[in-house]
């Protein structure tokens, strides 16, 4: 017969096995709210603040993502108070930031200045929330350093989703067209190393394409500034599923399951989504 001290270890072994199996199967869901080219200040900047703030009270998210243009003024003193202004409920609200730097971002100090404010340790990293991982490009230089930087970290993620962030749209129809070279250099790492969803600002609407080789492409540059008209796409682009002239943001939803994209318009009404299904 066991003694009461060898029950009460066994008892404890079973239960930490339990516990360890447990938390290696379940996650809890994620969220990400993204707006791009927002930057501009004044109250038009502090009204999609507030926007996502009461979004997000009924839509939990972990991180605010950017995707460019963070700072129209030129002005390390400006973006700073627009910022806290508009987006220091973040903190309160346990919400970590996750910058990408836009082509307005770089024109003062290489945008080193909006670096602290927005979490970045560089132009380009990857960040881990929950079950998806972030990476995150600098647009503004297609270069080696980052191609080769793609080719290490895609293939050795373990997330269940992956998303990679920029600013200048692979695929766009609007004010703006596709980057070729972001075409010809990252987007066949995209495929080969199986990236979920590919989001992009820089054009002033919203845009979602369908699926290419398994990638989806999304533009959302509405998080302020003028809009730009949608236009007609060159037949050789992945079909264009949804597109509006609209300013907003973006709501991503993550399961062990499933990722859900949808397009929130600054009243905070959800005017498209798309939702994959793992595996």
């Amino acid at each position: 017969m066991l003694q009461p001290s060898a029950v009460s270890r066994r008892l404890l072994l079973v239960i930490l096995s339990a516990a360890f199996l447990w938390s290696g199967t379940a996650h809890a869901d994620t969220g990400i709210l993204a707006v791009g080219d927002f930057g501009v200040g004044g109250t038009t900047e502090r009204d999609m603040g507030t926007a996502m703030k009461l979004f997000e009270a009924n839509h939990p998210a972990d991180i605010l993502l950017t995707l460019g243009d963070n700072d129209y003024t030129e002005s390390p003193s400006a973006f700073h108070n627009n910022w806290t202004q508009s987006f220091g409920w973040l903190g309160a609200s346990g919400l970590r930031v996750a910058g990408t730097l836009g082509n307005h971002d770089i024109r003062v100090d290489s945008g080193h200045y909006e670096y602290d404010e927005l979490d970045m340790p560089r132009a380009h990293y990857r960040r881990t929330v929950g079950n998806l991982e972030l990476f995150i490009l600098n647009s503004n230089r297609v270069n080696s350093t980052q191609t080769e930087w793609l080719k290490k970290v895609l293939p050795a993620s373990t997330a269940t989703w992956k998303v990679v962030a920029f600013h200048h749209p692979v695929w766009t129809c609007g004010g703006y067209r596709s980057n070729r070279a972001i075409v010809h250099t990252w987007v066949p790492l995209f495929e080969q190393y199986d990236v979920d969803f590919v989001l992009n600002g820089h054009d002033h609407n919203y845009q979602r394409f369908a699926a290419r080789r398994g990638v989806r492409y999304i533009v959302h540059g509405g998080g302020g500034q003028h809009l730009y008209p949608i236009e007609r796409c060159p037949d050789y682009y992945p079909t264009r599923k949804f597109a509006r002239a609209v300013h907003g943001f973006l709501y991503l939803h993550a399961t062990d399951t499933e990722l859900r994209v949808s397009s929130v318009t600054r009243r905070r009404n959800i005017i498209d989504s798309v939702v994959v299904i793992y595996p």
